[in-house]
């Protein structure tokens, strides 16, 4: 897996200060995406072992409250393989941070109560590791710039350990 960036400390991509990885490739090609070059699978750098290293180091910081997966796509296949590891290691050394995932893919498509390409062998342990997820293609005719941490009204920030306890999707609105 490639990825294009990381932001070490930003505040717009979840609560509180985060550390931020834009992972390369998406298949979803959304009309006026705001990172289009991420839809290339090669752009970027490789996520490596040092890429890990530092993301671990920067989220380290009291002051940071977690990790944002967003891109390109984190749930593409390919790249849900190359993260899962990465999101057990975070797991293990700080699990008092939290994560959240932005997803042009639904929840229903990930979890395949709707099928989808986006679905693979690690997809539920990745789910389990994300503590936010921000679902939906982004949708032009739906832009809405007065929405928290989303771009489009179409799109839900579903509370995944909420969810799983209900057994039905629970939005966050903390």
């Amino acid at each position: 897996m490639n990825y294009g960036n990381i932001k070490r400390r930003d505040i717009a991509d979840g609560v509180g200060v985060r550390t931020t990885l834009f992972v390369s490739g998406c298949t979803h090609h959304c009309k006026n995406c705001f990172q289009p070059e991420t839809w290339d699978f090669a752009y970027g750098r490789p996520f490596t072992a040092g890429t890990e290293a530092e993301l671990l180091d920067e989220l380290s910081h009291d002051f940071i409250d977690g990790l944002t997966l967003l891109g390109g796509e984190p749930f593409e296949p390919d790249n849900q393989r190359a993260l899962l590891p990465f999101l057990r290691r975070l797991r293990a050394a700080l699990p008092g941070k939290t994560v959240w995932a932005y997803s042009g893919y639904t929840l229903e498509e990930l979890t395949g109560a709707v099928p989808s390409r986006a679905r693979c062998e690690v997809t539920d342990e990745m789910l389990s590791f994300v503590d936010v997820l921000v679902d939906g293609e982004f949708v032009e005719a739906l832009k809405d710039i007065t929405l928290r941490f989303r771009g489009s009204s179409n799109q839900r920030i579903i509370d995944l350990p909420a969810t799983r306890a209900a057994g039905r999707v629970v939005l966050w609105d903390k």
